[in-house]
């Protein structure tokens, strides 16, 4: 995250992660295989607490907004032009995507789900390499783990494999059973980034000018 890179590329990749990442979401539920660990989290939370105080909407702007808080005292350089994106417009995308898919197929059957999970899974790995990578912010959730992995010294693909797992937990213990995507992501997100870091946004973004640092 201190590597500098070509402006143009980095806003580039930030506006293609943070829509991918999006419609990534959207093939995600369709798929009806349960949702990613942070939704886990969250929506368990919502119905355990405050599904009859506030939407979920609602209720999700304001636990963002205390997570963007708290990533601001621990993890501000994380923060950036993507963040505030991601907060206000990933619904919006989410829904479209929703809305597109069911037009195009309003019951698909399950080979066709199939392929919406492990295309949700490989595209929102794909777009949050690449706007991890860019450097221009990245989501109030997604900075938690790359800053316990870089003041920790771990490797990422772990520290973002325990966050997913507590993330499934609590929501789990607050009533919201995973579906098989959501184990799948847990376990799998962290490793799939990284590895996408490594074959793709880094190279595309740095070149051999990141290789000639790390030496």
């Amino acid at each position: 995250m201190e590597f500098s890179g070509d402006l143009k590329k980095r806003t580039a990749m930030t506006t293609a992660g943070v829509i991918l990442c999006a419609a990534a979401i959207g093939f995600f539920k369709c798929s009806c295989f349960g949702v990613d660990p942070f939704q886990c989290f969250a929506q368990g939370i919502w119905g355990h607490f405050f599904a009859e105080k506030a939407s979920y909407g609602f209720y999700y702007m304001i636990l963002s907004g205390i997570m963007l808080v708290l990533d601001l005292f621990i993890a501000r350089k994380c923060m950036g032009a993507a963040t505030l994106v991601n907060m206000f417009l990933t619904g919006y995308i989410v829904d479209f995507t929703c809305t597109a898919i069911s037009y195009f197929s309003p019951s698909p059957a399950l080979p066709l789900r199939i392929v919406f999970l492990a295309a949700g899974v490989l595209v929102m790995c794909f777009a949050s390499s690449l706007y991890m990578t860019s450097n221009l912010g990245v989501s109030v959730y997604d900075a938690i783990p790359i800053v316990i992995a870089e003041k920790r010294k771990l490797p990422f693909k772990f520290v973002r494999i325990g966050c997913d797992l507590l993330c499934v937990i609590i929501g789990t213990l607050t009533g919201l059973l995973p579906g098989i995507g959501t184990l799948i992501t847990a376990f799998f997100m962290g490793p799939l980034i990284e590895f996408f870091n490594h074959s793709f946004s880094e190279p595309f973004l740095f070149g051999k000018k990141k290789d000639n640092l790390a030496e």
